[in-house]
């Protein structure tokens, strides 16, 4: 792509990595030198918070605000209730109401460390689609908008067919999804002059879509832009480790746990990642991520640091540090370590070590906890765990005690009061 950028905010995109498609790049850079665009990615509520595969979007939405125009976070109150299937291999489990706006309450907390929602004219605005989704009548809606939408077209889309390929049933309900994607964009034109979609590369079909319609409807000019998605450099989805979800919400990844994540960053992806998630200068990012050997580990340092800050403050990204280097140089015990606290209805008569592996989320299994046991993969106060068979009784934890899953993974277990 040769396009030279006249906004900011293009700039940012295209020199930080974030750009993968735009729907017309010259026409969305006029927009943005002109006055302030408002923005939007929705967010469907599957649960009580996103984790680090979002945080591209994230990130997304807070350069365009720090370069002037104005954010929209909305969440897919409605649209939550059919499911995306794009690139599914199957139906995304029904949520009810209830559910959805738990999920809803839960995801909120993590945008208001990104963006600023004031009332500014590049104050970020919170929306939630079933504000008009919900109060659709049906029959109006096929008339009005249906008939705008070319069913040989949605088949087309790589999204549906790679899952019609592989003869993978595709629900009607799903099928609508993408017309009530592009329903969005349209509203949120009329309501609130929304210019632009983002979204990650699979969302370009639904992107397309919202601006056809608003263009056959209101004859209005929007855009679309979308990110690469994202995968690290062996080939794994950004979002997942060893343990599940990076999720983005404290009480569902501890700081300390979130800190580890971003420290054990591939050597070949720190640069890019410190580009994408970081505001630090980017040839700082490009010196950082030209160290090597020993040195790299620094630059994964002030990655997980600068990532953290952003997500869960200073403070917990300086605990996290702090906890890290007295667990790996020290071999000490950090206050900031994942806790299991065992009661002593919890221990009974004894409480095997495999058991107390998989409750403290070092081990997925008893038979992860016996291959790990086996093949010196566990510690225990830092010396070697190789009885699968040791019973922990409230004597043993008279003390806390450190258990270690390989070099980078470590639990507290202790008695609770």
């Amino acid at each position: 792509m040769t396009y030279h950028p006249k906004s900011d905010f293009m700039h940012v995109m295209m020199e930080r990595g974030f750009l993968a498609d735009c729907t017309d790049y010259q026409g969305l850079d006029e927009a943005l030198t002109k006055g302030v665009v408002p923005g939007y990615i929705g967010f469907d509520a599957t649960a009580k918070s996103l984790h680090v595969g979002s945080l591209i979007q994230i990130m997304m939405l807070r350069w365009l605000q720090k370069t002037g125009h104005k954010p929209i976070t909305l969440m897919g109150g409605g649209t939550t209730k059919v499911g995306d299937p794009s690139f599914r291999a199957d139906e995304r489990p029904l949520l009810t109401p209830a559910q959805i706006d738990d999920n809803i309450a839960g995801i909120k907390q993590v945008f208001a460390k990104y963006v600023s929602y004031d009332d500014s004219p590049t104050g970020a605005l919170m929306l939630n689609n079933a504000e008009w989704l919900d109060t659709l009548n049906y029959l109006d809606f096929l008339r009005d908008i249906g008939r705008h939408f070319s069913v040989n077209r949605m088949l087309s889309f790589e999204s549906v067919k790679s899952r019609l390929d592989r003869e993978q049933s595709l629900s009607f309900l799903e099928f609508n999804y993408m017309i009530l994607q592009a329903y969005d964009f349209l509203e949120l034109n009329r309501r609130y002059g929304c210019l632009l979609q983002m979204g990650g590369s699979d969302q370009w079909g639904n992107i397309v879509n919202g601006i056809d319609l608003t263009r056959r409807v209101l004859d209005n000019e929007i855009f679309g832009l979308t990110s690469p998605l994202l995968t690290t450099s062996d080939g794994k989805k950004m979002g997942k480790s060893q343990d599940g979800a990076v999720w983005l919400n404290a009480d569902m990844r501890a700081p300390y746990e979130f800190w580890q994540f971003w420290r054990n960053t591939t050597d070949a992806d720190v640069g890019r990642f410190l580009k994408l998630y970081t505001e630090l200068p980017l040839d700082e990012c490009a010196r950082l991520g030209a160290l090597e050997g020993s040195e790299i580990n620094q630059a994964k340092i002030v990655l997980a640091n600068e990532v953290t800050a952003l997500c869960h403050g200073a403070e917990a990204a300086a605990a996290a540090e702090a906890t890290a280097r007295e667990v790996f140089e020290k071999g000490g015990v950090g206050d900031d370590l994942p806790t299991l606290e065992l009661t002593a209805a919890d221990l009974g008569d004894g409480l095997s070590i495999v058991q107390v592996l998989v409750k403290s989320g070092l081990a997925k299994s008893g038979k992860d906890a016996k291959r790990l046991i086996a093949e010196n993969g566990a510690r225990i106060d830092d010396a070697p765990l190789t009885d699968a068979g040791l019973m922990l009784d409230a004597g043993a934890l008279s003390s806390p005690i450190k258990l270690s899953a390989g070099k980078k993974r470590h639990a507290l277990v202790k008695l609770a009061n």
